[in-house]
């Protein structure tokens, strides 16, 4: 159980990250892309991640529960890319000592090869939502991803991998959103170096 945000879970987090044998995926035609693992506190002092619903004037992926990211532009490392969108998405400004670690590159059926920055944000007040790009900001509990629940695994007829599914805030968050923060829970809270990249997402996540 992770708890309440304090300077215990972030030596864990530094050291779990440190020791974690992260999986880079080559250059292969995808689009580089990276999201941002943000820790910070709610009202009750305790550990959250967060995670965002999509506007649903997007182009693409509208009305869909994401971390904050978006592609990695020309000459910038990913962790660059994930502090610049969450400053763009949700108005929290962090420099690069906020870099804890990066966990394993996830690629997507829809073209991407997403790097997942974990952040270390501390207690920090309002986050603003770019309307542009975000309907609705949440900050989840870390412990939420400790349910018994968590993770649900189904079969589908289109592929052999299981689909995972994380039963958080009402609703189900698929991959690839699931399978990085279901990843976060298990290195960076418990050091344990469970793999994703054989989770597979939802058909209509495919497109």
């Amino acid at each position: 159980m992770a708890g309440r945000l304090d300077g215990a879970l972030l030596d864990r987090a530094r050291a779990n990250l440190a020791a974690f044998a992260r999986r880079p995926l080559p250059d292969d035609g995808r689009r580089r892309a990276a999201v941002a693992q943000v820790l910070l506190a709610d009202e009750d002092g305790r550990a959250c991640f967060v995670i965002t619903r999509r506007a649903t004037t997007l182009r693409r992926h509208t009305g869909q529960w994401a971390l904050p990211g978006g592609r990695v532009d020309a000459g910038e490392s990913a962790e660059e890319a994930a502090l610049r969108e969450l400053r763009e998405e949700v108005g929290l400004s962090l420099d690069q000592s906020a870099v804890l670690g990066l966990l394993d590159d996830y690629g997507t059926r829809s073209g991407f090869i997403i790097t997942p920055v974990v952040l270390w944000a501390g207690p920090v007040g309002a986050l603003i939502p770019n309307p542009a790009e975000v309907a609705k900001i949440f900050r989840v509990p870390l412990d939420d991803l400790e349910r018994p629940e968590v993770p649900r695994l189904i079969n589908i007829p289109e592929s052999d991998r299981p689909v995972i599914q994380l039963p958080l805030l009402g609703t189900l968050i698929h991959a690839p959103t699931a399978a990085v923060l279901y990843q976060m829970r298990e290195v960076v809270v418990h050091g344990r170096p469970t793999r994703v990249d054989h989770f597979e997402q939802p058909v209509w996540a495919w497109r």
